[in-house]
């Protein structure tokens, strides 16, 4: 009998585990325990949230007529949507058009329910902090990094659609820094993951286990899921919750001014010096930019020395500036350049 070598031996050994590996439904398999692994993580970390709130009604005459009966002027509202715990002490991230206008709020953690309060809320980002009363001992989702997300991961959503609590939806990461999805002009994540009615303010989770974004809305003309939703980057929703738990509330810069951009037809019928900038259509009275001198018909063309082309990054940066800061805009009036000192306010909540 022929002996075969003993390094020919090993190198047909480590081929053949390199064929089970690859066996038909393998890897499948093993993405599909990295999937039980997700929902056993997170099964007591996500929530259901239960709102009421009293609403008036109006009056049925005809039944009043006919019958004699007046109809309540009130009576309870109800609605529902998902949260995920931050804090062993019950600490718990939504949305904030899930608990906006709402005077009660009620958290259920698989059998347990308790009532909540809302710590702060913000319209702008959409982003609710509540804290569970009397809670200790909660299990913390785990963060991960939304900057790292890339197109074509794959993500997991898991929430309440339609009161169904804990349901388990997976997808992909559709399109990373999506814009144009709220009037704010922010960052999204999109992902073609199932999100209903019921899903938002829940987690989307990467295939390691962490919240990468908090889900927030869906792009449907029917109400139902068409494969296009959005979620909020999880970097986002931990600055503004840290802001939210440290003062209850958002604090933003404003400078009082309505900008549009300006297009290269612009540019060439006033003949600027300029290839990028940004038309000043309005001022606010009293705001910091008409005190410092800016006027309707400026074109913004620098801010501290960085070129502008797009409204929605002067917003952006403005908006996370701390009231009484200082930035200089570099400015176009007629031919004539200038440089105005603007202080930055603090932007009022409505």
């Amino acid at each position: 009998m022929m002996r075969l070598p003993q390094r020919l031996i090993l190198i047909l050994a480590m081929l053949s585990l390199a064929t089970l590996h690859a066996e038909p439904g393998g890897q499948a398999r093993e993405l599909q325990n990295t999937f039980h692994e997700i929902y056993e993580k997170y099964q007591d970390s996500v929530v259901f949230i239960a709102t009421e709130r009293t609403v008036k009604v109006q009056s049925d005459p005809l039944m009043q007529h006919f019958f004699g009966q007046k109809t309540p002027q009130t009576q309870r509202q109800q609605g529902m949507g998902t949260g995920f715990v931050i804090s062993e002490d019950g600490y718990v991230c939504t949305n904030h058009h899930v608990v906006a206008g709402f005077d009660r709020v009620r958290v259920r953690i698989h059998d347990r329910e308790y009532e909540a309060k809302i710590v702060g809320s913000d319209a702008l980002t959409d982003i609710a902090l509540l804290k569970i009363e009397g809670a200790k001992g909660l299990k913390p989702v785990q963060f991960g990094d939304s900057s790292k997300v890339q197109v074509g991961d794959w993500a997991v959503a898991i929430g309440n659609p339609f009161g169904l609590d804990r349901t388990f939806t997976v997808g992909v990461i559709s399109a990373v820094a999506r814009r144009g999805v709220d009037d704010m002009g922010m960052d999204h994540l999109q992902t073609d993951a199932s999100i209903n009615p019921g899903n938002s303010g829940g987690p989307l989770i990467n295939l390691d286990g962490e919240v990468v974004g908090m889900n927030r809305m869906i792009f449907s003309q029917t109400g139902g899921n068409l494969g296009i939703g959005f979620a909020i980057p999880v970097n986002r929703v931990r600055e503004i919750v840290d802001q939210l738990r440290q003062k209850g509330k958002i604090v933003r810069g404003f400078i009082g001014i309505r900008i549009a951009p300006l297009t290269p037809e612009m540019i060439k019928e006033g003949n600027l010096p300029i290839e990028t900038g940004l038309f000043v259509a309005g001022v606010f009275q009293n705001g910091p930019a008409g005190k410092a001198g800016i006027r309707p018909g400026d074109v913004i063309y620098a801010m501290d020395g960085r070129p502008l082309s797009d409204p929605e990054d002067l917003i952006r940066s403005v908006m996370a500036m701390p009231p009484g800061k200082s930035v200089r805009f570099a400015v176009i009036r007629g031919q004539k350049k200038l440089s105005v000192l603007v202080h930055v306010g603090q932007r009022p909540e409505k």
